[in-house]
């Protein structure tokens, strides 16, 4: 049982990983938060049909913590798309990834920190530093020197210039902030709800706020190529309604840390993928930058609090 709950979180993860260049490709024939409405709404529809029976579960109260956490998946993942737009895919995922990082960071305001949960530790503070150092290094590019060669090249070499800054990197930071305080509603919520009407309510309410935002965000559009149509079925019933439903199932089976180290292997996948098939190469200074925010996460996970709260960023 343990050695299926193993292979098939590293096949969600793959998949998740590799939606990034799938998505970025879709994005050519769909406008970004379009193209999240789409696919949350049939997400909604596949998870709908599957858990129809806990229709009847669902209250009043339910609604409200479905309500919170929806708000939050949705801000994820419109940041994450609209700046996926921006952004190279590989870049995204490195990005995305923080949210591991950025979870026990905001856990220590004692306000937001989950039921039973223990003040955050040093691990997670050292691992924020080194990935927030990979952030830099990874989408900030060095200074130059516009005067030709200089005694001080190798310093500036090392500089962030942020007046260069990426536009779409900004975006996908606050696409991790949106997941991670989505983590931390989770964390609040799933124990007191069943987790069928837990998905079908944030999913539902996460198609909803998109919906609402729409208009606000966009002139919206949708050419419906092949590619989209391949694009936008992954998506919503690979990469949301099952592979939510099979990192549920597998966190009843396996430590939580054994999760999170799992899902550190998302950017890499996404890197992979965007090699493979977008020809993608980070330079000397992004992959120190990447190579920094996974050994952060990995700090972060590798010594984790008696509770780690869980919940995936894209």
């Amino acid at each position: 049982m343990k050695l299926r709950a193993y292979l098939l979180m590293l096949f969600v993860v793959a998949v998740w990983g590799s939606t990034f260049v799938l998505i970025k490709s879709a994005l050519t024939d769909a406008t970004p938060a379009a193209f999240n409405l789409v696919r949350m709404s049939l997400a909604f529809g596949f998870l709908a049909v599957a858990y129809h029976r806990s229709w009847q579960g669902i209250r009043l109260s339910h609604l409200a913590a479905g309500a919170v956490v929806g708000f939050f998946l949705a801000a994820g993942y419109q940041f994450q798309t609209i700046g996926l737009v921006r952004t190279t895919p590989s870049k995204s995922a490195f990005i995305t990834g923080l949210v591991v990082v950025l979870v026990p960071l905001f856990s220590s305001i004692p306000a937001l920190r989950p039921p039973n949960a223990h003040p955050t530790r040093w691990n997670a503070y050292t691992g924020a530093a080194l990935a927030f150092m990979g952030i830099l290094l990874l989408t900030v590019p060095s200074t130059t020197q516009p005067h030709g060669p200089t005694a001080f090249d190798g310093v500036a070499a090392l500089l962030p210039d942020f007046s260069s800054i990426n536009l779409g990197d900004l975006l996908t930071f606050g696409c991790s902030i949106g997941f991670a305080f989505h983590c931390i509603a989770l964390s609040h919520v799933s124990p007191r709800i069943p987790f069928q009407p837990l998905a079908l309510l944030q999913v539902g309410f996460c198609a909803v706020f998109m919906a609402i935002s729409l208009p606000m965000i966009e002139h919206p559009q949708l050419l419906f190529t092949p590619r989209l149509v391949v694009a936008l079925a992954i998506a919503s019933a690979l990469a949301t309604a099952a592979a939510f439903s099979i990192q549920s199932w597998a966190q009843a089976i396996l430590p939580s840390t054994h999760i999170a180290l799992l899902l550190t292997m998302e950017p890499v996948f996404a890197w992979i993928a965007s090699f493979l098939f977008m020809r993608e190469r980070l330079g000397l200074r992004p992959a120190v930058g990447a190579l920094l925010i996974l050994a952060g996460i990995a700090l972060t996970e590798l010594i984790p609090p008696p509770h780690v709260p869980s919940a995936h960023e894209a």
